[in-house]
């Protein structure tokens, strides 16, 4: 009790999530009256990141950094517009498209959604859609990122959770489609509700022109994705061969990257790979705290009394997990519950751990775009001066999207785990 009174405090009163979950375990050591556990805290801290692949984590962070420097982003954008800009809502589909293209080398919910609306909301608004939805969809199509690989979730996921980091970024990439599917069925009844305007058709040059322009800047994903499809390289490998192609493709292709740019990037990458990388730490602190405790055994006897099966548990984690996401960031999300539910999952209801992880991810990144928090709404509108709750109200339908998604993944484990296996 003294313990969790200790880090809801510490949360009410500002302290940052990582701060919070080191200074409770420090509060647990204390109120358990054995001190020698004081010699295992910074053990725990340092097992946690002592894993080969976290690596990873900075060099995917780093591709976004080059990627949005070296110009690839608008090629990418080009290339869409020149195919679907003509269909009715065909900015949305290009937003959304365009995303799905991004994600699958940024990995990012919210640096997606910082660039994509700066290229995508505006000229949406130019053409005629409302800002608070074009703000709206860049926030929901930025879910792709944390869903389709690379994934720096999926990676933190893949250390808590002891799963080989290549099979839950794989895992990723049906979820990633379906999803994306069910985004273009809502534009498709939106549009039609709603009357959206048609772009310019591309001629046939035009097109051979953006393809041309934008072929190299492709390979990006699938170097990263190919190669961990056919074993050529595991994730980390394939991360550093994708940060390479980037920086050769942004100063020999694009022209738009200078390497004078790079230290720069390099030290922004490395910022945020430190943040990401303490939460890391963090969650073996709080691993270690909560075994001590006993609290996943308890949690599992209160879970069984509700759930009577598998699909029955997953939907119940579902609703566990959403709550969760719209008070917590998805990495510090991942870092409480997956020591908790993880073991509660494969223990007593045999759940891959594998669909848990892709049902625990999308949850969580859900989170993003539901009150009181919705971070990517937050980040869309600090960039385009709409209103978050307005953006909420207007796309509303994405969200019920998102949560069919959700049921799909827990009643059919195959979409998580096909690929995989």
């Amino acid at each position: 009790m003294i313990t969790s009174a200790a880090f809801v405090l510490a949360l009410l009163i500002g302290v940052p999530i990582g701060i919070a979950i080191c200074l409770t375990g420090v509060v647990f050591i204390a109120a358990s009256g054995n001190p020698v556990l004081y010699q295992s805290f910074p053990l725990q801290m340092f097992g946690s990141v002592d894993n080969y692949g976290l690596i990873a984590i900075p060099l995917f962070i780093l591709i976004g950094e080059i990627m949005n420097g070296g110009g690839i982003t608008r090629r990418i954008i080009d290339m869409t517009m020149a195919f679907i800009g003509a269909m009715r809502g065909g900015l949305a589909y290009v937003n959304l498209l365009a995303n799905m293209f991004v994600s699958s080398i940024l990995g990012s919910a919210t640096a997606q959604v910082a660039i994509m609306a700066q290229l995508m909301v505006p000229e949406m608004e130019a053409k005629g859609y409302d800002k608070t939805f074009a703000a709206g969809l860049t926030a929901y199509a930025g879910m792709l990122g944390p869903i389709i690989p690379p994934s720096i979730m999926f990676v933190m996921y893949s250390v808590l959770a002891q799963v080989p980091v290549g099979d839950m970024l794989i895992a990723g990439l049906v979820p990633g489609f379906v999803l994306t599917a069910l985004f273009c069925i809502v534009i498709a009844l939106m549009g039609l509700r709603y009357n959206y305007p048609r772009g310019e058709a591309a001629s046939l040059s035009q097109r051979v022109k953006t393809v041309l322009a934008c072929a190299p800047t492709l390979l990006i994903p699938i170097v990263i994705v190919g190669s961990i499809l056919t074993g050529l390289a595991n994730p980390t490998e394939s991360a550093a061969v994708g940060a390479l192609a980037s920086i050769l493709i942004g100063r020999y292709w694009t022209g738009e990257l200078r390497f004078a740019q790079l230290p720069r990037m390099f030290l922004r990458a490395g910022v945020y790979s430190g943040i990401v990388l303490f939460l890391v730490a963090a969650a073996g602190v709080l691993s270690w705290v909560l075994v001590f405790a006993k609290i996943p055994q308890e949690v599992a006897l209160w879970i069984q009394s509700i759930a009577s099966g598998p699909i029955s548990f997953m939907l119940l984690v579902n609703v566990i997990l959403l709550v969760i996401g719209t008070v917590i960031d998805g990495a510090p999300g991942l870092i409480m519950t997956v020591p908790i539910l993880l073991p509660i999952a494969t223990e007593v209801y045999n759940i891959d751990p594998v669909q848990f992880g892709v049902v625990a991810v999308v949850n969580l990144v859900l989170g993003f775009l539901s009150p009181p928090v919705g971070l990517c709404f937050f980040v869309a509108a600090a960039v385009t001066g709409a209103k978050p709750g307005k953006m909420f109200i207007v796309t509303l339908p994405f969200f019920i999207a998102s949560c069919v998604l959700l049921v799909l993944l827990s009643i059919f484990p195959v979409l998580s785990t096909a690929l995989v296996r």
